[in-house]
Protein backbone atom coordinates (compact mmCIF):
# COMPACT_ATOMS: atom_id res chain seq x y z
CA UNK A 1 0.00 0.00 0.00
CA UNK A 2 2.88 2.39 0.70
CA UNK A 3 4.19 1.83 -2.83
CA UNK A 4 0.76 2.36 -4.42
CA UNK A 5 0.14 5.51 -2.39
CA UNK A 6 3.61 6.80 -3.29
CA UNK A 7 3.01 6.26 -7.02
CA UNK A 8 -0.41 7.93 -6.82
CA UNK A 9 1.09 10.89 -4.97
CA UNK A 10 3.83 11.34 -7.57
CA UNK A 11 1.31 11.03 -10.41
CA UNK A 12 -0.98 13.58 -8.77
CA UNK A 13 1.87 16.07 -8.41
CA UNK A 14 2.73 15.72 -12.09
CA UNK A 15 -0.93 16.22 -13.05
CA UNK A 16 -1.19 19.33 -10.86
CA UNK A 17 2.00 20.79 -12.34
CA UNK A 18 0.76 20.37 -15.90
CA UNK A 19 -3.01 21.01 -15.58
CA UNK A 20 -2.94 24.75 -16.33
CA UNK A 21 -0.83 24.18 -19.45
CA UNK A 22 -3.04 21.30 -20.55
CA UNK A 23 -6.08 23.58 -20.42
CA UNK A 24 -4.23 26.23 -22.41
CA UNK A 25 -3.10 23.67 -24.97
CA UNK A 26 -6.60 22.31 -25.54
CA UNK A 27 -8.05 25.82 -25.73
CA UNK A 28 -5.55 26.66 -28.48
CA UNK A 29 -6.43 23.37 -30.18
CA UNK A 30 -10.07 24.44 -30.20
CA UNK A 31 -9.16 27.72 -31.88
CA UNK A 32 -7.22 25.85 -34.55
CA UNK A 33 -10.20 23.58 -35.13
CA UNK A 34 -12.42 26.63 -35.55
CA UNK A 35 -10.22 28.68 -37.86
CA UNK A 36 -7.98 26.32 -39.85
CA UNK A 37 -10.04 25.06 -42.82
CA UNK A 38 -9.09 21.56 -43.89
CA UNK A 39 -9.85 22.16 -47.58
CA UNK A 40 -7.14 24.84 -47.72
CA UNK A 41 -4.63 22.42 -46.20
CA UNK A 42 -5.41 19.81 -48.85
CA UNK A 43 -5.23 22.43 -51.62
CA UNK A 44 -1.57 23.18 -50.94
CA UNK A 45 -0.28 19.61 -50.65
CA UNK A 46 -1.01 18.10 -54.05
CA UNK A 47 2.19 18.76 -55.99
CA UNK A 48 4.99 16.20 -55.90
CA UNK A 49 7.68 18.71 -54.97
CA UNK A 50 9.62 20.04 -52.03
CA UNK A 51 7.17 22.89 -51.49
CA UNK A 52 4.25 20.55 -50.76
CA UNK A 53 6.39 18.60 -48.29
CA UNK A 54 7.48 21.79 -46.54
CA UNK A 55 3.87 22.97 -46.31
CA UNK A 56 2.74 19.60 -44.94
CA UNK A 57 5.43 19.73 -42.27
CA UNK A 58 4.44 23.26 -41.29
CA UNK A 59 0.70 22.57 -41.36
CA UNK A 60 1.15 19.50 -39.19
CA UNK A 61 3.18 21.05 -36.38
CA UNK A 62 0.39 22.92 -34.54
CA UNK A 63 -2.44 20.48 -35.28
CA UNK A 64 -3.91 18.79 -32.19
CA UNK A 65 -4.29 15.17 -33.33
CA UNK A 66 -3.01 12.11 -31.49
CA UNK A 67 -0.71 9.47 -32.97
CA UNK A 68 -3.60 7.37 -34.24
CA UNK A 69 -6.04 10.15 -35.05
CA UNK A 70 -3.58 11.51 -37.61
CA UNK A 71 -3.97 8.37 -39.75
CA UNK A 72 -7.47 9.01 -41.14
CA UNK A 73 -6.64 12.72 -41.43
CA UNK A 74 -3.55 11.97 -43.53
CA UNK A 75 -5.37 9.43 -45.69
CA UNK A 76 -8.14 11.95 -46.32
CA UNK A 77 -5.52 14.45 -47.49
CA UNK A 78 -4.09 11.75 -49.76
CA UNK A 79 -7.51 11.08 -51.29
CA UNK A 80 -7.95 14.81 -51.84
CA UNK A 81 -4.77 14.85 -53.92
CA UNK A 82 -1.87 15.32 -51.50
CA UNK A 83 1.37 13.76 -52.73
CA UNK A 84 2.73 10.71 -50.94
CA UNK A 85 5.69 12.73 -49.66
CA UNK A 86 3.43 15.44 -48.26
CA UNK A 87 1.23 12.79 -46.66
CA UNK A 88 4.26 11.10 -45.07
CA UNK A 89 5.52 14.46 -43.78
CA UNK A 90 2.08 15.13 -42.29
CA UNK A 91 2.13 11.69 -40.62
CA UNK A 92 5.40 12.63 -38.91
CA UNK A 93 4.93 16.28 -37.95
CA UNK A 94 1.41 16.00 -36.52
CA UNK A 95 1.97 13.34 -33.83
CA UNK A 96 5.46 14.54 -32.86
CA UNK A 97 4.20 17.91 -31.65
CA UNK A 98 1.12 20.16 -31.42
CA UNK A 99 -0.15 23.12 -29.45
CA UNK A 100 -1.34 20.86 -26.63
CA UNK A 101 1.95 18.99 -26.29
CA UNK A 102 3.94 22.25 -26.60
CA UNK A 103 2.13 23.64 -23.57
CA UNK A 104 2.81 20.47 -21.58
CA UNK A 105 6.46 20.52 -22.69
CA UNK A 106 6.80 24.02 -21.25
CA UNK A 107 5.22 22.84 -18.00
CA UNK A 108 7.13 19.60 -17.47
CA UNK A 109 10.44 20.08 -19.30
CA UNK A 110 11.74 23.58 -20.08
CA UNK A 111 11.45 26.48 -22.57
CA UNK A 112 14.45 25.27 -24.57
CA UNK A 113 12.87 21.87 -25.19
CA UNK A 114 9.59 23.60 -26.04
CA UNK A 115 11.41 25.40 -28.87
CA UNK A 116 13.57 22.47 -29.97
CA UNK A 117 10.72 19.97 -30.19
CA UNK A 118 8.67 21.55 -33.01
CA UNK A 119 11.78 22.62 -34.93
CA UNK A 120 13.21 19.10 -34.95
CA UNK A 121 9.77 17.70 -35.78
CA UNK A 122 9.63 19.99 -38.81
CA UNK A 123 13.04 18.90 -40.12
CA UNK A 124 12.30 15.23 -39.43
CA UNK A 125 8.98 15.42 -41.26
CA UNK A 126 10.52 17.31 -44.18
CA UNK A 127 13.34 14.82 -44.68
CA UNK A 128 10.91 11.91 -44.43
CA UNK A 129 8.57 13.46 -46.99
CA UNK A 130 11.36 14.26 -49.44
CA UNK A 131 12.75 10.73 -49.23
CA UNK A 132 9.32 9.15 -49.68
CA UNK A 133 8.68 11.41 -52.68
CA UNK A 134 11.89 10.13 -54.24
CA UNK A 135 10.53 6.57 -54.41
CA UNK A 136 9.47 5.74 -57.98
CA UNK A 137 5.72 5.63 -58.52
CA UNK A 138 5.76 2.13 -59.99
CA UNK A 139 7.06 0.76 -56.68
CA UNK A 140 3.89 1.89 -54.91
CA UNK A 141 1.29 -0.80 -54.10
CA UNK A 142 -2.13 -0.83 -55.73
CA UNK A 143 -3.76 -0.35 -52.34
CA UNK A 144 -2.43 3.20 -52.33
CA UNK A 145 -5.07 4.05 -54.92
CA UNK A 146 -7.91 2.39 -53.05
CA UNK A 147 -10.59 4.55 -51.52
CA UNK A 148 -11.22 2.24 -48.62
CA UNK A 149 -11.03 4.08 -45.33
CA UNK A 150 -8.08 3.25 -43.08
CA UNK A 151 -8.85 1.97 -39.61
CA UNK A 152 -9.92 4.75 -37.29
CA UNK A 153 -9.14 4.35 -33.63
CA UNK A 154 -9.62 7.84 -32.33
CA UNK A 155 -10.20 11.29 -33.83
CA UNK A 156 -11.77 10.89 -37.24
CA UNK A 157 -11.11 14.12 -39.05
CA UNK A 158 -8.31 16.65 -39.52
CA UNK A 159 -8.35 19.90 -37.65
CA UNK A 160 -10.13 22.71 -39.42
CA UNK A 161 -13.60 23.29 -40.71
CA UNK A 162 -15.66 22.80 -43.84
CA UNK A 163 -16.56 25.76 -46.08
CA UNK A 164 -20.04 25.74 -44.53
CA UNK A 165 -18.56 25.96 -41.04
CA UNK A 166 -16.46 28.97 -42.05
CA UNK A 167 -19.64 30.93 -42.76
CA UNK A 168 -20.82 30.56 -39.18
CA UNK A 169 -20.40 33.34 -36.70
CA UNK A 170 -17.14 33.65 -34.83
CA UNK A 171 -18.89 32.78 -31.59
CA UNK A 172 -20.40 29.63 -33.05
CA UNK A 173 -17.09 28.57 -34.59
CA UNK A 174 -15.26 29.11 -31.31
CA UNK A 175 -17.97 27.20 -29.45
CA UNK A 176 -17.75 24.30 -31.91
CA UNK A 177 -13.96 24.32 -31.74
CA UNK A 178 -13.89 24.25 -27.95
CA UNK A 179 -16.55 21.54 -27.93
CA UNK A 180 -14.28 19.47 -30.16
CA UNK A 181 -11.16 20.24 -28.10
CA UNK A 182 -12.66 19.42 -24.70
CA UNK A 183 -14.85 16.65 -26.09
CA UNK A 184 -13.53 14.42 -28.88
CA UNK A 185 -9.89 15.50 -28.66
CA UNK A 186 -9.74 15.32 -24.87
CA UNK A 187 -11.38 11.91 -25.01
CA UNK A 188 -8.74 10.71 -27.51
CA UNK A 189 -5.67 12.26 -25.92
CA UNK A 190 -6.80 12.42 -22.28
CA UNK A 191 -6.73 8.69 -21.62
CA UNK A 192 -3.21 8.44 -23.02
CA UNK A 193 -2.19 11.53 -21.08
CA UNK A 194 -3.32 9.81 -17.88
CA UNK A 195 -1.40 6.69 -18.87
CA UNK A 196 1.70 8.82 -19.45
CA UNK A 197 1.27 10.60 -16.12
CA UNK A 198 0.81 7.27 -14.33
CA UNK A 199 3.95 5.91 -16.00
CA UNK A 200 5.82 9.07 -15.01
CA UNK A 201 4.60 8.66 -11.41
CA UNK A 202 5.82 5.07 -11.41
CA UNK A 203 9.24 6.13 -12.71
CA UNK A 204 9.47 9.03 -10.26
CA UNK A 205 8.74 6.77 -7.29
CA UNK A 206 10.52 3.55 -8.25
CA UNK A 207 13.62 4.63 -10.19
CA UNK A 208 16.59 5.95 -8.15
CA UNK A 209 17.52 9.57 -8.76
CA UNK A 210 20.98 8.71 -10.13
CA UNK A 211 19.88 5.70 -12.20
CA UNK A 212 20.84 7.00 -15.65
CA UNK A 213 24.03 8.59 -14.37
CA UNK A 214 25.19 5.29 -12.87
CA UNK A 215 23.85 2.78 -15.42
CA UNK A 216 23.48 4.66 -18.71
CA UNK A 217 26.21 7.28 -18.76
CA UNK A 218 27.25 6.44 -22.34
CA UNK A 219 25.63 9.18 -24.43
CA UNK A 220 25.28 7.27 -27.70
CA UNK A 221 23.99 4.17 -25.93
CA UNK A 222 21.30 6.18 -24.15
CA UNK A 223 20.19 7.71 -27.46
CA UNK A 224 19.95 4.31 -29.14
CA UNK A 225 18.11 2.75 -26.20
CA UNK A 226 15.50 5.52 -26.15
CA UNK A 227 15.10 5.11 -29.91
CA UNK A 228 14.54 1.38 -29.44
CA UNK A 229 11.99 2.05 -26.71
CA UNK A 230 10.16 4.72 -28.69
CA UNK A 231 9.77 3.11 -32.14
CA UNK A 232 7.35 0.26 -31.29
CA UNK A 233 5.60 2.12 -28.48
CA UNK A 234 2.16 3.64 -28.99
CA UNK A 235 2.24 6.95 -27.16
CA UNK A 236 0.98 10.36 -28.21
CA UNK A 237 2.98 13.57 -27.96
CA UNK A 238 1.15 14.79 -24.86
CA UNK A 239 1.46 11.45 -23.06
CA UNK A 240 5.15 11.06 -23.89
CA UNK A 241 6.04 14.38 -22.25
CA UNK A 242 5.50 13.48 -18.57
CA UNK A 243 7.35 10.20 -19.15
CA UNK A 244 10.30 12.08 -20.66
CA UNK A 245 10.24 14.59 -17.79
CA UNK A 246 10.34 11.80 -15.20
CA UNK A 247 13.27 10.16 -16.99
CA UNK A 248 15.14 13.49 -17.15
CA UNK A 249 14.79 13.91 -13.39
CA UNK A 250 16.46 10.49 -13.01
CA UNK A 251 19.48 11.61 -15.00
CA UNK A 252 18.51 10.99 -18.62
CA UNK A 253 20.11 13.53 -20.95
CA UNK A 254 17.84 16.05 -22.71
CA UNK A 255 18.99 14.68 -26.06
CA UNK A 256 17.91 11.14 -25.17
CA UNK A 257 14.60 12.53 -23.94
CA UNK A 258 14.14 14.28 -27.29
CA UNK A 259 14.79 10.99 -29.12
CA UNK A 260 11.93 9.45 -27.17
CA UNK A 261 9.68 12.47 -27.85
CA UNK A 262 10.33 12.26 -31.59
CA UNK A 263 10.36 8.52 -32.22
CA UNK A 264 7.59 7.42 -29.87
CA UNK A 265 4.62 9.36 -31.28
CA UNK A 266 5.57 9.02 -34.98
CA UNK A 267 6.27 5.29 -35.16
CA UNK A 268 3.49 3.29 -33.57
CA UNK A 269 2.34 0.00 -35.11
CA UNK A 270 -0.87 1.49 -36.56
CA UNK A 271 1.01 4.20 -38.47
CA UNK A 272 3.63 1.76 -39.76
CA UNK A 273 0.90 -0.58 -40.99
CA UNK A 274 -0.78 2.21 -42.95
CA UNK A 275 2.51 3.40 -44.47
CA UNK A 276 3.37 -0.14 -45.60
CA UNK A 277 -0.09 -0.74 -47.04
CA UNK A 278 -0.61 2.51 -48.92
CA UNK A 279 2.96 3.47 -49.81
CA UNK A 280 4.77 0.12 -49.85
CA UNK A 281 7.25 -1.74 -47.66
CA UNK A 282 10.19 0.14 -49.15
CA UNK A 283 8.54 3.42 -48.19
CA UNK A 284 8.09 2.08 -44.66
CA UNK A 285 11.82 1.36 -44.43
CA UNK A 286 12.58 4.88 -45.68
CA UNK A 287 10.04 6.28 -43.20
CA UNK A 288 11.62 4.49 -40.23
CA UNK A 289 15.18 5.20 -41.35
CA UNK A 290 14.64 8.95 -41.67
CA UNK A 291 12.90 9.21 -38.30
CA UNK A 292 15.61 7.16 -36.59
CA UNK A 293 18.41 9.13 -38.25
CA UNK A 294 16.91 12.52 -37.42
CA UNK A 295 16.07 11.48 -33.85
CA UNK A 296 19.62 10.37 -33.13
CA UNK A 297 21.20 13.38 -34.83
CA UNK A 298 18.96 15.96 -33.16
CA UNK A 299 19.31 14.15 -29.83
CA UNK A 300 23.07 14.44 -30.10
CA UNK A 301 22.81 18.08 -31.22
CA UNK A 302 20.46 18.90 -28.34
CA UNK A 303 22.99 17.61 -25.80
CA UNK A 304 25.63 19.82 -27.43
CA UNK A 305 23.33 22.86 -27.24
CA UNK A 306 22.49 22.34 -23.56
CA UNK A 307 26.20 21.92 -22.79
CA UNK A 308 27.21 24.97 -24.84
CA UNK A 309 24.54 27.16 -23.20
CA UNK A 310 25.31 25.65 -19.79
CA UNK A 311 21.67 24.77 -19.19
CA UNK A 312 20.45 22.22 -16.68
CA UNK A 313 17.03 20.96 -17.67
CA UNK A 314 16.44 19.39 -14.26
CA UNK A 315 16.51 22.81 -12.55
CA UNK A 316 13.42 23.97 -14.48
CA UNK A 317 11.62 20.66 -13.89
CA UNK A 318 12.43 20.67 -10.17
CA UNK A 319 11.30 24.28 -9.68
CA UNK A 320 7.79 23.40 -10.82
CA UNK A 321 7.20 21.22 -7.78
CA UNK A 322 5.82 24.19 -5.80
CA UNK A 323 2.70 24.16 -8.00
CA UNK A 324 1.31 21.25 -6.01
CA UNK A 325 0.91 23.55 -2.98
CA UNK A 326 -1.53 25.81 -4.86
CA UNK A 327 -5.22 25.21 -4.17
CA UNK A 328 -6.01 26.77 -7.55
CA UNK A 329 -3.72 24.33 -9.39
CA UNK A 330 -5.11 21.38 -7.46
CA UNK A 331 -8.63 22.49 -8.38
CA UNK A 332 -7.65 22.71 -12.04
CA UNK A 333 -6.21 19.19 -11.88
CA UNK A 334 -9.45 17.90 -10.36
CA UNK A 335 -11.53 19.60 -13.06
CA UNK A 336 -9.23 18.22 -15.74
CA UNK A 337 -9.67 14.68 -14.40
CA UNK A 338 -13.44 15.09 -14.41
CA UNK A 339 -13.43 16.38 -18.00
CA UNK A 340 -11.17 13.56 -19.19
CA UNK A 341 -13.33 10.84 -17.64
CA UNK A 342 -16.48 12.53 -18.92
CA UNK A 343 -15.06 12.67 -22.47
CA UNK A 344 -13.93 9.05 -22.36
CA UNK A 345 -17.32 7.94 -21.04
CA UNK A 346 -19.14 9.93 -23.76
CA UNK A 347 -17.06 8.30 -26.50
Amino acid sequence: MDVIIGIIRESWEILVESSLYVFFGFFAAGLLKAYLPEHLVAKHLGEKNAASVLKASLFGIPLPLCSCGVIPAAMELRKQGASKGATAAFLVSVPETGVDSAAITWALLDPMMTIIRPITAFFTATLTGLLVNSIPEDSQPETERETKEPPICCANQPAGGSPTQLKKSHLQRIRNGQSYAFGDLLGDVGKWLLVGIAAAGLIAYMVPGDFFINYMNNEFLSLVIMLGVGIPLYICASASTPVAAALVLKGLSPGAALVFLLAGPATNVATMTIVARYFGKYALLVYLFSIALCSLFFGWLTNRMYAWLDLDITEWVSDLGHATDSVFMQGLAAVLLILIFKSIYSK
